[in-house]
């Protein structure tokens, strides 16, 4: 079994007090450190890309709401026309619209 064990490379060194923690940390080497801003910038483009996700997401229910609003919108004003028009047929002038909202 050749691949199992490397007799060349030395064993790595730890230099540890009698409590179990490293005597210092250790120095991370300029792949580790490329890595990490690396990887700093993914997570920054990752969360505009949520960002976007959920700004393009309000936008598309507000598209859907707004023409449901203007419906409902131009049924109420109809509506109101219609017994304004109507107090007028029987004689009775209309006064100012009042709007009730029950609880």
């Amino acid at each position: 079994m050749p691949g199992m064990s490397d007799f060349r490379r030395p064993p790595p060194v730890l230099d540890m007090t009698p409590e179990g923690e490293f005597r210092e940390p250790p120095k991370p080497g300029g792949l580790d450190a490329f890595l990490a801003r690396l990887g700093g910038v993914a997570v920054l483009i990752a969360a505009m890309a949520g960002g976007l996700i959920l700004a393009a997401l309000a936008i598309f229910f507000i598209g859907l709401l707004l023409p449901a609003m203007l419906g409902a919108a131009a049924v109420a004003a109809v509506a109101l026309w219609w017994r304004r028009r109507r107090l007028r047929r029987m004689g009775i002038e209309p006064g100012a619209i009042r709007i009730v909202v029950r609880r």
